[in-house]
């Protein structure tokens, strides 16, 4: 796939970044703008469930240690509402373990992605769960 029809089959999708890093919201946001996607962001899992509520995404991003409500809370409780169970919902972690991919997989999340992730990364990442939903 070439660079414009991947800009193009992205075009217009809701992304939503949750995590309290404001480098990482600010730099997949950046990233997924420039690939046409409309991109929503929150810094913890209350403020997450709200704008998910509202803005209803099609694709999550949630990094796993955040204050408050982490990422493996805020994933059951969006796998477990009727309307948005079936969100992809990508694990954001610094760390690379095993543990944290099974408890991830636990709760209901598709895939885990280590920060720092690069482009290509993300992107494959939202391909990836975009030609399952088709």
């Amino acid at each position: 796939m070439d660079e414009e029809s991947t800009a193009k089959g992205l075009a217009g999708l809701k992304v939503m970044v949750v995590d309290d890093s404001k480098t990482i919201r600010r730099t997949a946001e950046t990233l997924l703008k420039k690939e046409g996607c409309e991109v929503f962001t929150a810094t913890d899992g209350f403020e997450a469930l709200a704008v998910i509520a509202e803005k209803k995404p099609e694709v999550i991003f949630i990094d796993i240690m955040m204050p408050r409500l982490d990422g493996y809370q805020t994933c059951a409780l969006i796998k477990h509402n009727q309307e948005f169970r079936d969100v992809p919902v990508i694990m954001l972690s610094s760390k690379d373990g095993l543990f944290d991919r099974a408890r991830g997989r636990i709760v209901g999340s598709e895939q885990y992605l280590t920060k720092p992730f690069t482009r290509e990364e993300l992107l494959d990442a939202i391909k990836r769960h975009r030609e399952q939903a088709a």
